[in-house]
């Protein structure tokens, strides 16, 4: 039966849904100004999380008051560096006390979650602050107000599992502009019919509550039929064939997943419920909801490479990574991008063998992809056939490097690689020390020179976008 901590969140998150759609309703930007709006956002989602986490959500205050005093007093040029360090070494600060005072394993109402999102949205906003990026229009740095600093961090929608979004965005949403911009965006013109009425989320959320409801249901019919720490029976590993225990990890891994997707979808859904995440309209003329989705669950299950797998999990997470680490970064941007989200994701052992191993897969998909995927492209047939190997390559690859993440311990993870004789550890360092790939600097360069027109006109009309 599941834990009375998981019904917790289930629950809040059910109330937070019901919440999103009266929040929508009866306290439009139409009927209800931004203050009020800021207020209601805020007590809710603190309650929320008085409700699951006890006083430990006084944490989150915590940590969002004092990175707010570093914004008002570092100055612009250096907040963005000390609010990173302080967001995050707090984040790891109870991070390590609740694994290694408390309960170390303890997966449920780990009240450390929701920081990781804080963490986020504070890193984010400092880094818009510095960069003069905080309004639409123009790049005058503005200051949030407290009510509305918090508001972001721990509004209802949001407090208990995110995900992560743009201060500017959120604002536009509590001020009842974000439909109107992302209007223009998709349009380029002002148009009478959508300022009678805002299009309507309704839709959207009941396609995704049926996902939530279908993926609930895979989980719990799987996820104790297949157990991934099963792997590491002796029993199983001394009597089957490599090719069964490769297709047992994979199922198990499978079986593992549509928890993450109920609990992403499911808070998408809640944040579409109150009007937010509305991204413009398709080329058929409907609304998208996709401003804040964390997930795509058909790339997923389909991907045919590292990349497109990572750049369809998680999907806030891996775009604060890339504003505030893989762009920024000089040297090595790959690894220090994947220390980073081990970091940030806890101080659980497995969580950093991942991780490790996951910069060996990164590279050395990348380097297959520069020097084999040209000599596929011929006829269909050829790309048919290497989708197919790059398909299964990338899921083995995907189970292999996460089994640590979810074993969480350092004996059982080691044990499991070993089993393999670390056979797709030393496969990548292989591929990554034989087929060559140009440094990003180089390969950006390049692409600037062959596309230099299309480039300029890009920016041209990018610029003519945003006046």
């Amino acid at each position: 039966l599941p834990s009375p901590n998981c019904v917790n969140f289930v629950v809040c998150q059910l109330f937070a849904l019901a919440t999103a759609f009266w929040f929508r309703l009866y306290l439009h930007p139409s009927k209800t100004s931004p203050f009020i709006r800021h207020v209601v956002a805020t007590l809710l989602g603190f309650y929320l999380a008085l409700f699951c986490f006890g006083w430990y959500a006084l944490h989150f205050l915590v940590q969002s008051g004092l990175t707010y005093g570093i914004m008002i007093f570092a100055g612009v040029e250096h907040m963005h560096k000390y609010c990173f360090v302080l967001a995050l070494g707090y984040l790891t600060f109870c991070q390590i006390t609740r694994v290694y005072v408390f309960d170390y394993g303890m997966y449920s109402a780990d009240f450390t979650g929701p920081m990781m999102v804080i963490t986020q949205k504070i890193t984010s906003l400092a880094f818009e602050l510095h960069d003069g990026k905080c309004t639409h229009i123009s790049s005058d740095v503005k200051m949030p107000t407290l009510l509305e600093y918090l508001s972001y961090n721990c509004n209802f929608m949001s407090i208990l599992a995110g995900p992560t979004c743009s201060f500017n965005d959120y604002i536009a949403f509590i001020h009842g502009t974000g439909y109107h911009l992302k209007h223009l965006e998709s349009n380029g013109k002002e148009n009478g019919k959508f300022k009678q009425s805002d299009p309507s989320p309704n839709r959207e959320v009941v396609r995704k509550l049926c996902t939530c409801a279908a993926t609930l249901l895979i989980y719990l019919a799987l996820f104790r039929a297949c157990p991934v720490a099963y792997v590491n029976d002796d029993h199983f590993v001394a009597t089957s064939p490599f090719y069964v225990q490769v297709l047992y990890l994979y199922l198990s891994m499978v079986a593992t997943r549509p928890k993450y997707y109920f609990v992403w979808t499911l808070a998408d859904a809640i944040n579409n419920a109150a009007g937010f995440g509305f991204n413009g309209f398709d080329k058929d003329g409907l609304p998208r909801w996709d401003a804040v989705l964390n997930l795509r669950i058909l790339k997923i299950e389909s991907a045919t490479s590292f990349k497109l797998f990572l750049d369809n999990w998680n999907i806030q997470t891996a775009l604060w990574l890339k504003r505030v680490c893989y762009e920024r970064c000089p040297y090595n941007p790959t690894a220090a991008t994947f220390l980073l989200s081990a970091v940030w994701h806890g101080v659980y052992p497995g969580y950093y063998l991942t991780f490790v191993t996951g910069i060996v897969m990164t590279l050395a998909a990348r380097a297959v992809r520069h020097n084999i995927r040209p000599h596929f492209q011929e006829t269909e047939t050829h790309r048919l056939v290497y989708d197919v190997i790059t398909w299964a390559g990338t899921q083995v690859a995907i189970c292999y490097t996460v089994v640590p993440f979810v074993l969480l311990a350092v004996g059982p993870s080691l044990k499991f690689y070993m089993t393999w004789y670390w056979c797709l550890h030393i496969l990548g360092l292989v591929l990554v020390l034989v087929l060559p790939v140009k440094p990003r600097h180089l390969r950006q360069k390049e692409a600037q020179q062959q596309g230099s027109p299309a480039t300029t006109d890009n920016n041209y009309n990018q610029k003519q976008k945003t006046t």
